[in-house]
């Protein structure tokens, strides 16, 4: 009898995640204030055309075909779905549970050959409970372990399932690698041992490329790389692969992974950043885009004694291009409050609501497809009861691809099931 609920259960859970009538639809949403952040700009009573998965159309004035299915939005916000720019999700379930964490690998050196996408799971349970608030998209990064390389991350969509990688929208997105207090420790204990490191990795990679016949034949020198990190490493060093420098907060980190991605002639982006607002004029000279998570306010170590919740506006000010990022699996939704957070000191809220869209869908090369609500691209779009920086609006649909998602997750389910704890038999005996 057990295993039977079992199965059923699990049946149920499946079909919440991937059910059969996930399919693009053509969709009116009309009447909303339409955030595109595009060229459009925004919209008072605008309409949403969704047509087989893509923005059919955008504007005041649209023409809505016969048999679309219309969705009223008046007195509600229209907007992109949302990206948070690093995350663990698909890539653990349960942080307590080793046998559920496939972020780091912990075997090799150097490990610029560990690619994520070999291991996110597009069944998490995660997905849907960050979805259902409005997230459409994310960055999915490795975790450091033995090595300042953490290897490649990926770009997925939060949609429904259609093959073994159809959540994939762009593998190997980019190289990670760590810098700051976490690479000191890679680099002997210092943080110049850690950029000597990087920079030997980088030389052997580039070395590899011009030998590879004498590395095969033997009459080569050895590395400090396996033949697979030196081909993962290749597209880096051609700057066509950015590598993402995470960990990189204090001031003169972000100073010196500057020059070292100049020396380089390397394409980077700079993570963590909290004090990225005192070299603000730097970075932006450097046209260097950053990652950031602008609830950072607390100087929890000295790396980020800077720390404020200004750091987001001032960066704004000084012509730095960032998005926002939660570094989360189970709280990536937090993402939107974040953004409200830096908001309520100073930042632009069309700034803040493009850089969870239109910026980060620039920095990772997604902008072709992703980002902004205008003809051609994904019909990712949200339609929100209120604004969506405020913790207290919430999504009342969600397109991913053109299909509205379910507006349920395991989390849902399971305060339905247990709210009421009345009756004759125990909740889990029930159904």
């Amino acid at each position: 009898m057990k295993r039977s609920l079992l199965c059923l259960s699990t049946v149920a859970l499946l079909g919440m995640l991937c059910p059969a009538a996930g399919r693009a639809e053509t969709v009116a949403i009309t009447g909303g204030k339409v955030v595109t952040l595009g060229a459009a700009g925004t919209i008072e009573g605008g309409t949403v055309l969704i047509v087989d998965g893509k923005v059919g159309a955008v504007g005041s004035n649209v023409a809505i075909p016969a048999g679309a299915r219309r969705i009223d939005a008046t007195g509600k916000v229209v907007t992109p779905g949302l990206l948070d720019s690093m995350t663990r999700l698909g890539l653990v379930e349960v942080g307590a549970v080793e046998g559920t964490r496939d972020a780091t690998t912990r075997r090799d050196e150097f490990t610029a050959a560990f690619d994520v996408a070999d291991a996110i799971n597009p069944r998490s349970i995660l997905i849907p409970v960050n979805r259902v608030e409005g997230l459409t998209r994310a960055i999915v990064a490795p975790g450091p372990g033995t090595s300042l390389l953490a290897g490649q991350g990926a770009a997925i969509h939060l949609g429904y399932i259609k093959g073994p990688s159809d959540i994939l929208v762009t593998p190997r997105i980019a190289m990670f690698a760590v810098l700051g207090e976490a690479g000191q420790g890679f680099g002997g204990g210092s943080r110049a041992g850690a950029l000597m490191r990087l920079r030997e990795a980088l030389a052997d990679a580039r070395d590899y490329a011009t030998n590879r016949k004498d590395y095969d034949s033997g009459s080569r020198r050895e590395y400090s790389l396996s033949r697979l990190d030196m081909e993962a490493l290749q597209p880096v060093v051609k700057g066509e692969m950015p590598l993402v420098l995470g960990g990189v907060n204090r001031a003169t980190d972000i100073e010196s992974a500057l020059r070292f991605a100049k020396e380089e002639k390397l394409k980077v982006i700079l993570a963590g950043c909290t004090e990225a607002w005192i070299v603000a004029d730097q970075i932006a000279a450097a046209k260097v885009p950053i990652l950031i998570n602008p609830q950072e306010d607390l100087p929890g170590s000295f790396e980020t004694a800077g720390a404020t919740l200004e750091n987001a506006a001032r960066l704004h000010k000084a012509g730095v291009t960032f998005a926002f990022l939660t570094g989360d699996a189970h709280n990536s939704r937090n993402i939107r409050q974040n953004a409200g957070i830096a908001v309520a000191n100073g930042l632009p809220w069309d700034v803040s609501l493009a850089a969870m869209t239109s910026i980060p869908a620039k920095i990772w090369g997604l902008s072709d497809r992703y980002g902004t609500l205008e003809t051609g691209k994904d019909a990712d779009v949200v339609v929100w009861d209120g604004d969506p920086l405020e913790v207290t609006s919430f999504p009342t649909a969600v397109f991913i691809r053109g299909v509205q998602m379910p507006a349920d997750n395991r989390q849902l389910e399971l305060r339905d099931r247990y709210k009421d704890v009345g009756g004759a038999t125990p909740p889990a005996y029930r159904n």
